[in-house]
């Protein structure tokens, strides 16, 4: 089996692509594993639950949740990237 077949997604695996995110009030995104933020602000999403959550003053990185959505509205993080 190939190496590729050994990353069955979970949150112990490594991402396996990487999307960039323009946030949209009402396009949804693939599930996420994790998004990247590269310039620090507050992210609002549509969590994997179905419920919306804002995060105030997200810091440069990694933030490991599964969401559907990036809203434009209450979002001004910028430079977000997709990780599945």
């Amino acid at each position: 089996m190939s190496e590729r077949g050994h990353n069955v997604p979970n949150v112990r695996n490594p991402a396996i692509t990487a999307t960039a995110v323009t946030p949209h009030d009402s396009n949804t995104i693939d599930l996420t594993r994790a998004l990247y933020i590269g310039t620090a602000g507050a992210l609002k999403v549509r969590m994997a639950d179905g419920s919306d959550c804002v995060f105030g003053n997200v810091g440069v990185g990694l933030l490991p949740i599964q969401a559907d959505m990036v809203y434009d509205t209450g979002t001004d993080a910028e430079d977000i990237v997709a990780l599945r």
